[in-house]
This record gives C-alpha cells, structure tokens and sequence, in this order.
C-alpha cells in the first residue's frame, strides 16, 4: 500500500491497483526525522502494520483470514494510547484502569473514527520520547477533516484494505 501527497494537496491511498482518497495530518507530511509530538504532522517513510483493532461490538464484516489473525485486538472501554512524553509507557496501547494519570487518546469513542484502527510501527522499537505516538490508519470524520498526523480513509474503504491484506504489508508514506 502506498500512501501519497500530490500536489495540489489532495492525499490518497494506492492498494491493489485501487486508489482511494484520505486525509492527512493538518500540517501536512514531514520526513520521520522532523516528527514531533503533537505537530499535526503525518510522517513519511516506510511502515508495516503492527497491530489491527477493531471494535467487536460494531458490524464490520470483515473477513479475519489466518494471515492477519494474529494482528488483531478488539478494543475494549478501558483501551486508551499514551501519548504523554513523561510516561514509562509513552506511544503504547494501556488500561485506563485504574486512574491513568498521563496524556492519553481513547481508543474505545463515540463516534465511528476508531472502529477499525491499523496500527503503523513508527517509532517502536525503540521509541524515542517527543518523535510522535499513535500514526494509525483509521476511519475518516465525517466532515473529511484533517487528522492530528495519522491518515484517514473511508471505513468501506478500509475494510476493503483489511480484506485483503497480505501476512506482511508495507506503507509508505510519501
């Protein structure tokens, strides 16, 4: 899958010979080097889908095939990801029970947005303090607005996505 921004700042997603339209960060692309936290930015390079959420409670019809099984989690209401550069647990998945005292995104919302969540691997492995946290592929608003640095798609579209994934997908951002 290959993610683009063209010029007249209008971003899509290439997969399967499909091209779909998404949204980016509000500040737009930036190599992974000049990502920071909370800079509205999407970074570019080359990532892999480390994990795939989904909400269970919400009819999805997606096809769990053998090869990406093992990637999935079904989001529960205590899901949340940290984001606060103080925490030991910065850019992770974490319980916010008990009390989770850190900067965090819920990952279990209201509306539509997280009902599928892929997972990049930017920085993990090893995660660097203030690099950004939580570069996701998920559901687009409803307005089509910006994200605050992951990319947004359609859900019909995404399901689409995760259909037909591979056991080893690579994203680039570019």
């Amino acid at each position: 899958m290959i993610i683009y921004l063209n010029t007249i700042y209008k971003s899509k997603i290439i997969f399967k010979k499909k091209i779909f339209p998404c949204q980016l960060g509000k500040n737009g692309r930036v190599p992974s080097y000049k990502k920071r936290e909370g800079d509205k930015c999407t970074p570019s390079g080359k990532f892999i889908i480390r994990s795939i959420f989904l909400r269970k409670d919400k009819k999805l019809n997606i096809r769990l095939r053998k090869s990406i099984k093992r990637k999935i989690f079904y989001v529960r209401e205590n899901y949340g990801w940290c984001d606060d550069v103080r925490s030991k647990q910065y850019n992770q998945l974490v319980d916010l029970i008990p009390n989770f005292d850190y900067s965090h995104e819920k990952l279990y919302r209201c509306d539509d947005v997280y009902d599928i969540t892929l997972e990049l691997n930017y920085n993990q492995n090893p995660t660097f303090k203030n690099k950004g946290s939580a570069i996701f592929i998920h559901c687009s608003f409803n307005d089509l607005r910006n994200t605050n640095g992951c990319v947004a798609i359609k859900k019909n579209n995404l399901k689409f996505i995760i259909n037909n994934l591979q056991k080893i997908n690579y994203i680039y951002i570019r």
